[in-house]
């Protein structure tokens, strides 16, 4: 039998996988809410979590960004305010809210920083190495993009800046560009499998910018930045929530690999119409009904995505993100059934 790494990367490049990757996974709050019973339900599927320890306790230890009352400023200089336990918090310090600010303004550096904390290159190199000689998926984590952007900036001030063409958001693009091919080549040369980058750019319903801004002001940046690790001979991992159907063409064009959709926002026939066959689908199932819907429906969810997106060529992937603390053992275990039964066993 291949890998766990094998297989993801003949998924991602359609090179015909034996199964289905696929996984279930949790904020803090839902380990708040479930304690010791949710660490029953992850026993109970070992095909899920193969590398769960009995006796782990995260819900012990939070991070100040998932930490209620906590206020924490990253290294980019944003300000993050937790008001609920267990839930990441949000940017409510914006670093260049005021343009006078980018004059002197330096990003941290990415020799010796992350976002929220130190980075020692030799230790990533390390771990991607362990992972590979464990049959582990080496990942890297390029960072955040466009959602980087609102957060130095503030929401509504980037959207002033892109609706005017402020010629000193061209600026700013350029030095997080700039900042983000440097973490690229240090992720390549670490020997990283793929990278990942975030960059939450649209809505339920339209993404928040107009597509012709989207590929005046965005689409250079992804392009010299996502080019970059595909000239390096590894894939690309686009994280991205909200509707984002209308420029699936121009994320293809710009070297994205594997692509994450919602399922409430894109809808299973918009995904099979727009990503099906052309760009890896790593479909992100409805975590808005899990706290109100049956087993059943999770289970047909499921059932009917893997039946509609899937191919023996490979191209497809499917994940449960649980993050509301109403969502039931009773849910996460179909979740967990479905996905043995039609990713793992099918």
């Amino acid at each position: 039998m291949i890998t766990e790494r094998e297989n993801w990367l003949r998924a991602i490049e359609f090179r015909h996988p034996e199964w289905i990757p696929c996984s279930v996974d949790f904020l803090p709050i839902i380990w708040l809410t479930h304690r010791e019973k949710l660490e029953e339900v992850l026993l109970s599927h070992p095909l899920m979590f193969p590398d769960h320890k009995p006796g782990s306790t995260p819900w012990k230890k939070l991070s100040d960004y998932y930490t209620a009352g906590k206020t924490t400023t990253d290294n980019w200089g944003c300000t993050w305010r937790v008001e609920i336990n267990g839930a990441e918090g949000q940017v409510v310090g914006h670093a260049l809210a005021d343009w006078d600010a980018f004059k002197t303004f330096q990003p941290p550096d990415p020799r010796t920083k992350e976002e929220r904390g130190d980075r020692d290159w030799n230790k990533v190199k390390q771990d991607l190495a362990e992972r590979k000689s464990k049959g582990k998926l080496a990942m890297g984590y390029g960072g955040r993009l466009f959602d980087r952007l609102y957060a130095l900036r503030g929401f509504e001030n980037l959207m002033i800046d892109i609706a005017t063409d402020d010629p000193r958001l061209t600026a700013l693009i350029e030095m997080l560009t700039d900042h983000t091919v440097q973490v690229v080549d240090f992720i390549l040369e670490a020997g990283a499998d793929a990278i990942a980058f975030h960059t939450d750019i649209g809505t339920q319903r339209a993404l928040m910018i107009s597509p012709e801004k989207f590929r005046k002001h965005i689409k250079p940046m992804f392009k010299t930045i996502f080019q970059r690790v595909r000239n390096g001979g590894i894939p690309v991992h686009l994280s991205s929530d909200g509707r984002l159907l209308e420029i699936v063409d121009d994320l293809i064009e710009c070297g994205v690999s594997m692509h994450d959709p919602q399922i409430r926002a894109n809808t299973l026939e918009g995904i099979e119409r727009a990503y099906k066959g052309k760009l890896c689908i790593n479909l992100d199932c409805d975590r808005q009904m899990f706290a109100f819907c049956t087993p059943q429906d999770i289970r047909n969810q499921i059932r009917e995505a893997v039946e509609r997106l899937d191919s023996p060529e490979g191209g497809f992937m499917i994940f449960a993100s649980v993050c509301d603390g109403d969502t039931s053992l009773e849910n996460i275990h179909a979740m967990c059934n479905a996905m043995e039964d039609y990713c793992l066993k099918g």
